[in-house]
């Protein structure tokens, strides 16, 4: 099982807890959002949406941080993501964001779909996804408010940003089941091992608060390899987690500390996540790998790859280099 299937996994299991079981003539929507200058997730989201949308059905659309001077993606411009508005009318939002600093009439349509109890999974960096230095309305949301402990990361995902656990560029992190959680819909089909990544732990404080449950503790790794060994010492004493559920008003949601989605090493569907969060999960794993050809609707997306800061990508172009084929259906 892949990693990235662990993605598809998360992302799926919200929906059938909500009776959103996407079906025909009955397509879930589903809105991810962008917007990190760390993890790729320009790159990422976009293969998970075609996972969601070409093999399940999902009504998919992917926002990213574009520069308004010529409409291309900028990962480091941190104040702009336009769309939002397509949260008004989501079932579930998939966020992999880094310390932006939205206007409020961006921010508002993410703080209305928290404040309705809908479902998110935050991936990564999405505890500390607001800095706002220039929203006065929605200045709590910011990873380091103290009029809101920790901000959104904290009060909503479960924690904010802290610091890294290990060291950062030199130690991997292995996935090991929290002892009890294995039968938890979103872990099905995983084992001890099968999740790993080149990045290390994100630090947090414990006990999480409020009802988060740990699914996935972070093994600190001795190399940058699968295979490598624990590190020694007080890394691993105690482990911490590095996936997590918990509820915020009447909402699920998932927190994943995963190194980028859709490009991952080792690990599971991402799909089984989704599902349990919109409440559509039936017991059954489904595979969560991109494959050419398996048409679908598709979203409309206007890429500036990195390492390609001489192309601007169109729609149409981008999608093909990211998805390795022509588009299979309209733009979403």
């Amino acid at each position: 099982m892949t990693r990235r299937g662990l993605l598809a996994s998360l992302l799926l299991s919200p929906l059938r807890a909500a009776g959103a079981l996407s079906g025909p003539g009955n397509p879930k929507r589903i809105v991810l959002v962008s917007g990190d200058e760390e993890y790729r997730s320009e790159e990422g989201l976009p293969q998970l949406a075609k996972i969601l949308s070409a093999r399940h059905g999902f009504d998919c659309t992917v926002l990213y941080a574009i520069d308004p001077a010529d409409g291309t993606i900028k990962p480091d411009l941190r104040t702009n993501i336009p769309g939002l508005e397509a949260l008004d009318s989501a079932d579930l939002m998939v966020m992999l964001l880094r310390f932006r600093d939205l206007p409020d009439r961006q921010m508002k349509h993410i703080v209305d779909y928290v404040e309705s109890g809908r479902p998110i999974v935050g991936l990564r960096t999405a505890t500390h996804a607001f800095d706002l230095k220039s929203s006065p309305t929605y200045a709590r949301y910011s990873w380091n408010s103290k009029a809101w402990d920790g901000g959104f990361g904290r009060q909503v995902l479960g924690e904010t940003w802290i610091g890294h656990h290990g060291e950062h560029g030199k130690q991997s992190t292995r996935g090991i089941l929290v002892k009890g959680a294995e039968s938890h819909p979103i872990l099905h089909g995983i084992h001890d091992g099968d999740i790993w990544g080149p990045t290390d732990v994100y630090e947090v404080r414990l006990p999480l608060p409020g009802d988060s449950r740990p699914l996935v503790l972070g093994q600190v790794l001795a190399g940058m390899h699968p295979d490598d060994p624990p590190a020694p010492g007080k890394a691993n004493d105690p482990m911490l987690p590095v996936a997590w559920v918990k509820t915020y008003k009447t909402a699920r949601f998932h927190h994943y500390h995963g190194r980028r989605a859709g490009s991952v090493e080792r690990g599971s569907p991402p799909h089984d996540r989704e599902r349990w969060l919109l409440g559509s999960w039936d017991g059954v794993p489904h595979p969560g790998e991109i494959q050419r050809g398996s048409g679908g609707r598709l979203p409309s997306v206007t890429v500036r790859l990195r390492g390609t800061s001489e192309r601007r990508q169109t729609p149409n172009s981008t999608l093909a280099i990211l998805w390795g084929g022509p588009l299979g259906g309209p733009p979403g």
